[in-house]
């Protein structure tokens, strides 16, 4: 057997192993690549609840403050009527 044969069997072998390598990490990649995809429309899903929860909020929260500082100048208003009375 020559020298070369050795050769070309050694790297071919490795070849082989090289190829096998391969597939198993494109195959891992891929799985990697789907959960990442899960994860972002679970953090896009809750971003979007947050985000409507943040404008019903916004909209309970300017009428009611806007309540509770009338609410307040009335009753100093209140207060001051009867200071003078």
């Amino acid at each position: 057997m020559d020298w070369a044969y050795v050769l070309v069997i050694i790297l071919s072998v490795f070849l082989a192993l090289f190829l096998l390598l391969s597939i198993v990490l494109a195959i891992l990649l891929i799985r990697v690549t789907m959960q990442i995809k899960s994860v972002t429309e679970s953090a896009q899903r809750t971003a979007g609840t947050i985000e409507d929860l943040v404008k019903g909020a916004k909209k309970f929260s300017g009428p009611a403050f806007f309540a509770k500082a009338v609410m307040k100048q009335a009753k100093k208003f209140k207060k001051n009527n009867e200071k003078e009375e």
